[in-house]
């Protein structure tokens, strides 16, 4: 799920105090989102006992006139006084003042990728409590399935390294000075699982695969020779046009709707050759029609895989 965040005139006396609550999944990436808030201006304080959220969050009249900046709120399983009820409870209450404008993030996680950070990293997950792994796991997941329904962001970080969730977060809450959408143009491997944040999906596997041809198998989309065999195939320019002309359609209404962050996702098998090329061709024509998209590749480091591409020939 994504949420649209407003933007942001500047902070001033009689805008609304931006409040962001942020929980999740232990090893779910948590401190890494409130560390990307600090840097992009936010006051962030992590591990916070909700009990005195109230208390923190005074009335207009309690800031001396001073500005109040956005501020950031993490807390999870392990902070005193965690009942999710009562936080529900007092969330409710502060979104109901006008002088705030409070949001809730949710950053989950699947449980095998859990389980090999930890035991990667070998930190003990705070509800093991001598139990194993998967168990803690289970536990505090069954604890915070109330707060993630709740929460109006959820954030999936089982495919996303550290990079990709700090980009995420500063494209959702970065400020904009020109009030511009923020574009992304992404390529991934659907061997390597789909993109869980993109708003656009296009699947390029019906093209002919570069990685059956001597000489291309180790190259990737971003090299002539690859993209030279993706435009002989006949299929390639209709597609490509009629795509083209889609997201000139829908990116103005998604703007003209206030929609701040748009992601568009092209696959194909592994993620190095289709998709990392037409997504590349994708930017430069977007960026032709007026807009300035970022260019990202997920897949584009993963070595070609004969187990992964083996039996997928003609792309299916």
């Amino acid at each position: 799920m994504e949420s649209v965040i407003p933007s942001d005139s500047q902070t001033d006396a009689a805008s609304p105090q931006r409040i962001l609550l942020v929980t999740g999944l232990s090893g779910a990436g948590k401190s890494t989102a409130l560390d990307v808030l600090e840097d992009l201006g936010w006051e962030t304080i992590d591990n916070f006992p909700v009990r005195l959220l109230k208390r923190l969050v005074g009335k207009p009249d309690d800031q001396g006139g001073h500005e109040r900046g956005p501020l950031a709120i993490g807390f999870d399983s392990r902070t005193r006084g965690f009942v999710p009820a009562n936080i529900i409870s007092q969330l409710k209450n502060l979104s109901e003042r006008d002088d705030l404008s409070v949001s809730f993030m949710f950053i989950d996680c699947a449980d095998a990728e859990l389980e090999r950070r930890y035991n990667e990293t070998r930190r003990r997950h705070p509800m093991t409590h001598g139990r194993p792994l998967l168990d803690g796991i289970g536990a505090e997941r069954e604890l915070l399935e109330p707060l993630r329904r709740w929460a109006d962001i959820v954030i999936d970080t089982s495919d996303m390294s550290a990079n990709d969730l700090q980009g995420h977060v500063r494209d959702l809450f970065e400020q904009r000075d020109d009030g511009a959408m923020t574009l992304t143009v992404s390529s991934f491997g659907f061997a390597r699982g789909m993109p869980p944040l993109a708003d656009l999906v296009f699947d390029m596997r019906f093209l002919d695969n570069p990685h059956w041809i001597e000489g291309l198998r180790e190259l990737t989309g971003q090299d002539a020779p690859v993209g030279e065999h993706i435009q002989k195939d006949p299929a390639f320019g209709t597609a490509f046009e009629q795509i083209h002309d889609l997201l000139l359609t829908l990116l103005p209404r998604y703007q003209a709707q206030g929609k701040s962050y748009v992601h568009v996702a092209f696959g194909c098998t592994g993620g190095r050759h289709r998709s990392v090329f037409t997504a590349e061709r994708m930017a430069q024509g977007l960026r032709e029609a007026g807009f300035s998209p970022t260019v990202r590749h997920r897949n584009l480091g993963s070595r070609a895989a004969d187990e992964i591409e083996r039996g997928k020939r003609q792309g299916n």
